[in-house]
């Protein structure tokens, strides 16, 4: 039987130099399979907006969104380490907010740690929320909660000055106590001297292959979401075409009256029906 994967054993892989193997989930289904597939971490992140609810952006996703889909995975994931993504302004107006927040996603959503966006201004907020008790995952380079401020969802330190500023938010959200880093679309290159300069794992996202470990959108890589999939994303297999399938071939023997056969109804006795006919006419 397996058991419950700890921090501890996270940050014990980057030193044992094992890749570690993160997803997102939003709901029971995917947090069993991804129990079963035997990742390492699941996060139910705030891209549920985009790919679950149909909104343009993360920015409107809501705390109450959040536990609720929170809930849902956690029910299915016994051996994952689950990260529940703190939303946007749920840890932007005070430290106080961030505390109270951070404590009802793992109060109320139930899961084993938070996850926020920011480096160097962010760090006393990681700090607070860590000594409160709660294990916290940094997540810095493209932060799409302030993509608009980044000037769109596009790659992150390119010159010198925007590659030493992830370096240095790095190592800030690690003296915070951050106990890994997602890294979003960096150079390669970069992410490779992120992950060198920080004692903690570094978890990529189109950051490539020099990190401690890889993350991606379930839904980018199984090709259930198709409007809008990033250059980083490796499709493993296309499902959205499969559903179409099933769901057109559903429709057709629904109008063609082969849907339900006898096989499957429930059967009724003859003497049953025919005393139900007499009672009702």
């Amino acid at each position: 039987m397996n058991k419950k994967i700890t921090i501890q054993e996270i940050q014990r892989a980057k030193k044992d130099n094992r890749k570690l193997v993160m997803m997102t989930a939003y709901d029971y289904p995917f947090g069993l399979m991804a129990d079963e597939a035997g990742v390492d971490i699941v996060l139910v992140g705030d891209s549920l907006g985009m790919v679950v609810m149909g909104l343009e952006g993360t920015v409107a996703v809501t705390m109450e969104d959040m536990i609720h889909h929170i809930r849902a995975v956690v029910r299915g994931c016994r051996n994952p380490l689950v990260v529940g993504d703190m939303p946007f302004m749920s840890y932007n107006t005070s430290i106080r907010d961030a505390i109270i927040n951070a404590g009802r996603l793992m109060k109320e959503g139930g899961c084993d740690v938070v996850k926020l966006e920011g480096g160097v201004d962010f760090a006393p907020t990681v700090a607070a929320i860590v000594k409160a008790g709660i294990p916290v995952q940094g997540h810095i380079g493209l932060t799409p909660q302030t993509a608009s401020a980044l000037g769109g969802f596009k790659m992150q330190g390119k010159d010198v000055d925007g590659a030493v500023k992830i370096i240095d938010d790095a190592r800030a959200l690690e003296d915070a106590g951050a106990f890994s880093l997602i890294l979003e679309a960096v150079p390669a290159p970069l992410a490779g001297l992120v992950t060198d300069s920080v004692e903690i794992p570094v978890i990529g996202i189109g950051a490539g292959a020099e990190v401690d470990g890889q993350v991606l959108v379930t839904h980018d890589m199984i090709g259930l979401f198709d409007k809008f999939v990033p250059k980083f994303v490796k499709q493993y297999t296309q499902i959205r075409p499969v559903i179409l399938e099933a769901l057109g071939a559903y429709k057709q023997e629904v109008q063609e009256k082969s849907f339900p056969a006898a096989e499957h109804g429930f059967k009724m006795d003859e003497e049953t029906l025919e005393q139900v006919k007499k009672r009702i006419s």
